[in-house]
């Protein structure tokens, strides 16, 4: 590790930093494609010329806002728990079968992954307005015939459900790549493979699946060589893969052409590394 950085290295860490919110600095740093002192080092020489400017701009701020407000609490909004059609109907789960073969690490700091609480904080807002109730209604009823279903049949036919919805992808929809789409935002306007994950998710938080026994997870669809997104449910038959490319609901050991990135729900996040060290794209660790 010399500082520089091959073309692969600097390719995997941007496509991480995309993924997972980070700064590419950390992502460099936790991959130790670079060391500590020279990402410092650089931020010195660069912070003597903004200092000026920076303290310029503070001054400016306060006289005309006053002192900042306080940084909100990282702590996640739970809409799905406050929409629940029922109570939490199925049993916790303390430990987690293999992702794709994958080893992982859990970090309970969610404070790098901006679309994820971002969605949150917007599905919250939609909620508190008509439109976004509607939505949710209409959701409501398509689900009640799902009420008691064994979580097998239950996840089943959440994904069948949320298959259906259309496809639109990020660009043509939002006009930026990325988006992760609130549930009132996916059933109004389509979405692409996070927005059904999100929505399925939702649709089975709603049903009483716990936090705990669901994930979204990135991985690496290694037959485009393209990330994407899928729910992971965890179920006492193992993992259960849904998924808006695979029309129906699949064991996630029957699937092989997907790597784990990372996969996260409101409690944590975790990092998924292949087997033996060899690592294909990986989210660095939480600071």
């Amino acid at each position: 590790m010399d500082g520089y950085l091959t073309a692969t290295q600097l390719k995997d860490a941007l496509a991480l930093s995309k993924l997972s919110g980070q700064q590419l600095g950390y992502v460099l740093v936790n991959e130790n494609y670079v060391t500590k002192n020279l990402i410092k080092r650089k931020l010195t020489e660069q912070m003597m010329l903004r200092l000026l400017l920076a303290t310029t701009t503070i001054f400016i701020a306060m006289a005309s806002m006053g002192f900042a407000k306080k940084a909100k609490a990282g702590q996640i909004t739970d809409v799905p728990a406050s929409i629940s059609m029922v109570q939490t109907s199925f049993n916790s789960v303390t430990q987690y079968p293999s992702l794709f073969g994958s080893t992982e690490k859990k970090s309970s700091s969610l404070k790098a992954f901006t679309k994820w609480t971002g969605m949150f904080e917007r599905f919250d807002n939609a909620m508190k307005q008509s439109h976004g109730q509607n939505e949710i209604a209409k959701m409501k009823m398509e689900l009640s015939a799902l009420k008691g279903l064994p979580l097998n049949k239950m996840a089943s036919r959440v994904n069948d459900i949320m298959n259906s919805k259309r496809y639109v992808s990020d660009a043509n929809n939002y006009g930026q790549n990325d988006y992760w789409a609130t549930p009132v935002e996916f059933f109004t306007r389509g979405g692409d493979c996070e927005d059904f994950a999100i929505a399925k998710y939702t649709a089975l938080r709603m049903l009483g699946v716990p936090e705990n026994r669901m994930r979204i997870a990135i991985v690496q669809d290694t037959q485009k060589n393209i990330p994407h997104a899928i729910l992971t449910v965890y179920t006492d038959q193992g993992a259960m893969v849904l998924d808006n490319q695979i029309k129906t609901m699949k064991a996630a050991d029957s699937i092989g052409h997907y790597k784990p990135i990372f996969s996260i729900n409101q409690d944590a996040w975790w990092l998924h590394t292949a087997p033996r060290g060899n690592v294909t794209v990986v989210a660095s660790a939480a600071q």
